[in-house]
């Protein structure tokens, strides 16, 4: 701790001057005590009722001017800590946006979660304690033992025996807790993948009727969680009860060396009380370092996990320029040039020497068997994913000297799980196209068959989707993601098999509605129904993520012996006898 700290810059009044207010009520803290002694010493021992009203005066009016300052630390300490917080959320978010796929796959959703959540929340809570203690208690613990020196220089060799040995016990104890509280954010990681993926799939946990094996699920990684915290409990509860063992014993010594030297005429009865006022002082302020030291121990762990998304950087860097190329059109719109791509680096290839030529105005049919890479291939077009070996070219040009969102504008996708927004149906039509007119909308609904099913809803395009539209099914969810594709009219139409929810007859329907409405689209349709693609312009036929075949249903029908066993797998018995 702390990597973070330079977000204390963008705070620097609130943190200053929430320290200086901080001191100056410590320093009032400091001050009581001698204005007690004096009442004691002088007005109770000569029975002066106006000294005693005086300084009790005093007293009272030193506890209203620490307490405003107190106050006045305290809402710059809130004002900082939250602003932090809010910044650090703001960047966090900045920055996952700017990771590729492959970085976010590689930490994990529920992780970013937990991070963006309660590791910032532990940031802002030592930002708010090192405000508020970070300088008031050592400044306490060295004020009152000055003080305590200035009364009395041999009573005082309590407080320089008893600081270091308070001292070493907490660098005992901090010491064997710390390794604890980076074990719990990570238990913390796994209790909140385990709750998104009940909470996404809740549908699928009662269709199995796995309510029952999924809370033993949830129960063992809480219990996992409950007994490291109860271990690390353990050891921080022996941090009040020791350090106020040792403290007491201190106080005992006062007591009874100070009550010597008062017999002796050394020192007053109210000396003795400072004293004792001192000792208490510093107690509570060790006490407050050590909750400090916890708080920073936990919020240290966080730190070197948020850090650790700041650190990862977006493997696909975006170009600072475009090139400034013309587009010809006898280029082929998609070309792939001996494309080799791993998801992990190494020679595990999931697309292995793929050339592909597709013009524009194409309806290509991309087909294979699972994990043939046909997914893999088209997220290579937009980019969220770059190629180990080859090139991708879009309209002629390398898809890495594109800006991101000039490329992405080019390209419609219509992603394998159909994923909506919180908001109204025209809201979640204006995502590709902020300033889409109601025409353009409505062509899109209709191109995706989706407009018989939204005029049966009582408030149609202004109906509310909830979060990730649970309020739909499946092919309502595919047939919008699908008209959101369309409203930007794209020069790149991508369908991940994004039609496997629909019948045959909707599915038959919306193939014949891209085709007659988007004349100068390229399509490409990803499906795993060899009908879906049966009449495509051309069919790529994927096998271990080579290509096995290029051509239409036809020549690959008679060519390709692996579209050949797709087809044959799925046609009925008097397809296949017409084949």
């Amino acid at each position: 701790m702390f990597k973070l700290a330079r977000y204390l810059r963008q705070f620097k009044k609130e943190v200053i001057f929430g320290q200086i207010f901080k001191l100056t009520e410590a320093v009032f803290e400091l001050i009581v005590p001698l204005v007690m002694a004096k009442i004691i010493d002088v007005g109770i021992k000569n029975k002066d009722v106006t000294y005693i009203f005086k300084m009790g005066g005093l007293m009272i009016l030193l506890g209203i001017i620490g307490c405003s300052v107190a106050l006045a630390g305290q809402y710059l300490a809130s004002k900082a800590s939250q602003g932090i917080g809010t910044t650090i959320r703001s960047d966090i978010f900045k920055h996952i946006n700017l990771l590729s796929h492959a970085e976010i796959d590689k930490i994990g959703t529920p992780s970013l979660i937990t991070r963006i959540t309660n590791d910032v929340n532990q940031i802002q809570v030592a930002v708010a304690m090192f405000i508020r203690i970070a300088g008031r208690a050592p400044f306490l613990i060295i004020g009152a033992t000055v003080m305590a020196i200035s009364l009395d220089l041999k009573l005082s060799l309590i407080f320089l025996i008893i600081i270091p040995l308070v001292s070493f016990t907490l660098y005992m104890i901090m010491g064997k807790s710390i390794p604890f509280y980076h074990l719990i954010q990570k238990k913390l990681d796994k209790i909140s993948l385990i709750t998104r993926e009940n909470l996404e799939g809740v549908r699928v946990i009662r269709e199995f009727s796995k309510q029952e094996s999924e809370k033993n699920r949830f129960e063992e990684a809480s219990d996992d969680l409950m007994k490291t915290s109860i271990n690390v409990g353990k050891i921080s509860a022996l941090l009040n009860p020791l350090t106020y063992i040792i403290m007491n014993f201190a106080i005992i010594a006062i007591i009874w060396f100070g009550g010597i030297q008062v017999e002796s005429g050394i020192l007053t009865q109210g000396q003795i009380i400072a004293f004792v006022n001192y000792m208490t002082q510093i107690s509570l302020a060790l006490v407050a370092v050590a909750n400090l030291v916890v708080i920073f121990t936990k919020a240290s762990a966080c730190d070197a996990r948020i850090y650790e998304i700041f650190e990862t950087k977006p493997s696909i860097i975006e170009p600072s320029e475009e090139k400034n190329v013309v587009e010809n059109i006898d280029n082929p719109k998609i070309e792939f040039k001996n494309v080799f791509f791993s998801y992990h680096k190494n020679n595990e290839y999931a697309l292995t020497d793929v050339s592909i030529k597709i013009f524009a105005g194409e309806t290509v049919g991309v087909i294979g068997g699972t994990g043939s890479g046909k997914s893999t291939l088209v997220n290579l077009i937009p980019r969220f994913y770059d190629i180990d070996k080859g090139e991708i070219l879009v309209d002629g040009i390398n898809v890495k000297d594109y800006k991101f969102k000039t490329l992405r504008m080019k390209i419609g996708i219509v992603p394998q799980h159909a994923v909506l927004f919180s908001g109204t149906i025209t809201e979640n039509m204006r995502w590709g196209c902020e300033n889409a007119v109601i025409s353009q909308i409505e062509k899109a609904i209709k191109i995706a068959q989706a407009d018989e099913f939204i005029q049966k809803l009582q408030d149609g395009y202004d109906t509310k989707i909830l979060q990730g539209g649970r309020n739909l099914s499946g092919g309502q969810k595919q047939r919008l993601t699908i008209a959101r594709a369309l409203v930007p009219n794209p020069q790149i139409l991508i369908l991940d098999d994004s039609a496997s929810a629909l019948d045959f007859a909707t599915d038959a329907a919306l193939r014949k509605a891209i085709k007659q409405n988007t004349e100068n689209m390229t399509v490409l349709m990803i499906s795993q129904r060899a009908n879906t693609i049966k009449y495509a312009d051309k069919i790529i036929v994927l096998d271990d993520g080579e290509v096995a075949g290029i051509g239409t249903h036809d020549e690959l029908f008679q060519t390709c012996e692996v579209y050949r066993e797709i087809c044959l797998s799925q046609l009925s018995t008097d397809e296949k006898d017409n084949a």
